[in-house]
């Protein structure tokens, strides 16, 4: 395994990718995503990237920019946050349904209005039914291998892949980690090969045919199945990756899809995504250090929120307490991670409450999470105050 070094996570990312053999990046600014891309662009300026960096007008601009570059069979790569990731939904929905590798990162951001750059996962999920391969990175770390994984499955599956990352809490964060060595990289994720499928400007034809209702849905059908085959090719793809790179997790299950921490036999188990886990392990640990084994907590990381590996998400929380805390809302229904969890646990004995938190940047301790696991209005949104 490399020797770790402390860099800013949007550093880590850009970094990362210019290990990847990308041949086209394609962006457009926006906070808190900026700074990924001004250190692709900058890699470009100094000689050290092998990409063509094409500066888009827009963020429709840079969608429909490495829909085209993917078509080719070039590697390509875009990231946007927010406000930029739904003028780029249009075009995402076709990179699905044209069964593109596109992968992309989303500094997440909560969405207007009122206007608030800080984080949340509203962005995020406008993209949920889209047909897109979606992570959830807890920290640094894990968004850097996020990427990786993502290239190879995206292109292994034939569907793009979006790295969610909490915007300012892990994009403006810094903290020690190992970017993949070129050697690994080598084993783990060749140069992309050009086949007949691939789009070639010196015999142009068209992509997207015209598909009447008596034949829609069969596409729709496929893209379906297509993700709910991608668990297996995820977990695989995990632990191929983690062997070659000489780690193995210490969590007491995972499967690249989900991680769950702690005690199997913990009555009470806390669910969330993204860097929030961090601060629900610390409250876990403090909470257990003092309490009797009886009263143990547990944290179930969600890692792919597309697809949902409900199999073993109802295998793991079947008959406890469980907590979901959601980083979006999903107005007039459930929040959005508390709908998956209770259509996969819709045949269990379990108790699910639903905690609305952290939308908008607002601060989420350890003490909140302790007196959230202590919540006693099961079946009700209830919001952090």
């Amino acid at each position: 395994m490399p020797k770790k070094q402390l860099l800013n996570t949007s550093e880590a990312i850009a970094l990362t990718i210019n290990r990847l053999n990308v041949g086209v990046v394609s962006a457009y600014p926006i906070t808190p995503q900026t700074k990924i891309v001004e250190k692709l662009a900058s890699l470009k300026d100094a000689g050290l990237g092998h990409y063509e960096f094409v500066r888009a007008e827009s963020e429709f601009g840079a969608a429909s920019v490495v829909l085209g570059a993917t078509a080719t069979g070039v590697r390509a790569y875009t990231a946007t946050s927010s406000q930029g990731l739904l003028m780029m939904l249009e075009v995402l929905f076709n990179i699905a349904g044209l069964n593109l590798p596109v992968v992309m990162t989303c500094a997440n951001r909560s969405l207007s209005a009122p206007l608030n750059i800080w984080n949340d996962h509203s962005d995020a999920m406008t993209l949920r039914d889209a047909g897109w391969l979606m992570f959830f990175a807890e920290n640094c770390q894990e968004a850097v291998d996020q990427h990786v994984l993502a290239y190879k499955l995206a292109e292994t599956l034939n569907i793009p892949a979006v790295i969610n990352v909490d915007g300012f809490i892990l994009t403006h964060m810094s903290e020690p980690v190992s970017l993949p060595e070129l050697a690994l990289l080598k084993k783990f994720l060749p140069k992309p090969k050009a086949s007949a499928n691939h789009l070639n400007p010196a015999k142009p034809e068209s992509l997207g045919h015209l598909v009447g209702p008596k034949d829609f849905f069969k596409f729709k059908q496929q893209q379906n199945q297509a993700l709910a085959k991608a668990i297996k090719a995820i977990s695989l793809e995990y632990q191929n990756y983690l062997k070659l790179d000489g780690r193995c997790s210490s969590a007491t299950f995972d499967n690249g899809l989900v991680e769950f921490y702690g005690s199997l036999k913990a009555k009470t188990v806390i669910v969330a995504m993204g860097s929030v886990i961090g601060t629900i392990k610390a409250a876990v640990d403090e909470h257990n250090q003092k309490s009797k084994p009886a009263d143990a907590l547990a944290v179930l990381k969600v890692k792919s929120f597309r697809p949902f590996d409900s199999d073993s998400i109802r295998k793991l929380l079947g008959g406890k307490k469980v907590v979901v805390i959601n980083k979006a809302i999903s107005a007039g229904s459930l929040p959005p991670l508390s709908l998956e969890i209770v259509a996969s646990l819709n045949s269990s004995s379990s108790q699910i409450h639903h905690i609305v938190a952290g939308l908008g940047g607002q601060d989420i301790k350890t003490d909140d999470i302790l007196k959230l696991a202590k919540n006693k209005q099961a079946n009700q949104v209830i919001f952090l105050e």
